[in-house]
């Protein structure tokens, strides 16, 4: 429990309770900026030009946020949590393939929410934000789940799923005008990922 602040707090502690109020909601305008920016811009736009719709430094952004991928990270992180949150839904009533096939679209789709982003897709995951941390434990669930059923390959990692998704992204914003490509693209890879009987023979080609 809370302990209830005292009639005279020392003024350290207000001062500093005060500065954590304002890092909060410095972060928050940053994030705010961030997306605004990203979305018209893109993944690469100049992180300085986040700072400036922010109206703060470019100092106080990087005591926030280290790298450009920490702060995609974090704007993605609400899509990233949903992500993960409906495939655990959902992946109860689908069987273990097709509840990974389902995953690497979604994937796939949150990679194209910023133009760019799906080039640094396999690093920003790997920042520990909620969404990342909790869409990496998705991935491997599913994929693992896959393996045992016997469905996919038992040499696939999680990271070829992230970086099939990279690829497909990538390529299907190249051509925004045929929206069956993802789902096509998507079929393709998920080939290759399928457990398959070793042509007789095919160890002695």
């Amino acid at each position: 429990m809370r302990a209830k602040p005292s009639k005279n707090p020392p003024v350290e502690d207000v001062t500093g309770g005060a500065l954590r109020a304002d890092a909060r909601r410095n972060r928050e305008r940053l994030l705010a900026a961030a997306h605004a920016v990203f979305s018209e811009r893109g993944a690469d736009a100049s992180l300085s030009d986040v700072a400036k719709r922010a109206e703060v430094g470019i100092g106080t952004l990087y005591r926030h946020f280290d790298s450009r991928e920490a702060l995609l990270a974090a704007t993605c992180d609400e899509q990233l949590l949903t992500l993960a949150k409906e495939s655990r839904e959902r992946a109860e009533a689908l069987p273990p393939l097709e509840a990974l096939r389902v995953f690497l679209a979604e994937l796939v789709h949150s990679a194209g929410m910023y133009k760019g982003l799906a080039a640094s897709l396999g690093i920003v995951l790997k920042n520990h934000t909620q969404g990342c941390d909790a869409t990496t434990a998705e991935g491997h669930r599913l994929l693992e789940a896959a393996q045992r059923a016997g469905e996919v390959r038992s040499d696939i990692l999680l990271d070829d799923v992230v970086c099939m998704a990279m690829a497909i992204s990538l390529a299907a914003s190249e051509d925004a005008s045929d929206p069956k490509r993802i789902p096509r693209l998507t079929g393709m890879f998920f080939d290759g990922l399928r457990s398959r009987p070793e042509p007789r023979g095919a160890r002695h080609r």
